[in-house]
């Protein structure tokens, strides 16, 4: 396990050397992000991203989301860009908000039971950013055992993954430490499935029809 302060120009450099290099070989890797920390694997890497989910002790079941370092990823990824989608991405990405869609039928991955659906994000944070701009689109869910507290700094991830991620980088607490709001896009009506760092109102002010589920 390599440990890396992205704080320090020379060290955030050898990190993010090191990540890219575990990535690519199938590892796991710990990066921060702006909503919380996160455990990541090569989104296209079958068993990188089961070797993913065991680390958090979650079923294929619940997806692994996806990171994107750039809106024009998003396009290779998805199915259609919608007017609704574009709208959304405009307003709050880089942020914290994740969409799902319908992804692109020819891609050859597997995230889980995601039903032909991705629930993708673009995070605003330089570190993130950078690793993602040189790894291509990575498999990302919360840096912690599942059912156990997200973690919000470096330390709180490496207490609950240990060794399970090859690299972790550090870099400082993550500023909005709640998770991402997350709109289901698929439906002609977007949808919160779950609220966060997006509130019901910001998300009305580009859309006014964004509802919450049924029975809220």
């Amino acid at each position: 396990m390599q440990r890396f302060d992205c704080s320090d120009e020379a060290e955030r450099a050898r990190g993010l050397d090191a990540a890219v290099a575990a990535v690519g070989r199938g590892g796991l890797v710990v990066l921060p992000t702006d909503t919380l920390y996160g455990l990541g694997a090569d989104a296209f890497d079958r068993d990188a991203v089961a070797a993913l989910l065991a680390a958090k002790g979650r079923g294929r079941n619940m997806p692994v989301p996806v990171l994107v370092g750039s809106w024009r990823t998003l396009d290779g990824l998805i199915d259609r860009k919608t007017p609704q989608v574009k709208d959304l991405i405009s307003a709050f990405w880089p942020g914290g908000l994740t969409l799902v869609v319908r992804h692109a039928a020819s891609l050859r991955w597997d995230l889980g039971e995601g039903r032909g659906t991705v629930a993708v994000r673009m995070p605003l944070h330089p570190v993130a950013i950078e690793l993602l701009g040189r790894t291509g689109p990575m498999a990302v869910s919360s840096a912690n055992i599942s059912g156990q507290p997200p973690a919000t700094t470096a330390d709180e991830a490496v207490d609950q993954l240990g060794g399970a991620a090859e690299v972790y980088l550090d870099g400082g607490p993550c500023p909005a430490a709640v998770p991402s709001t997350i709109v289901d896009c698929t439906g002609e009506v977007p949808v919160v499935v779950r609220s966060g760092a997006v509130g019901l109102d910001a998300l009305r002010e580009v859309l006014p029809l964004v509802r919450e589920p049924a029975g809220r």
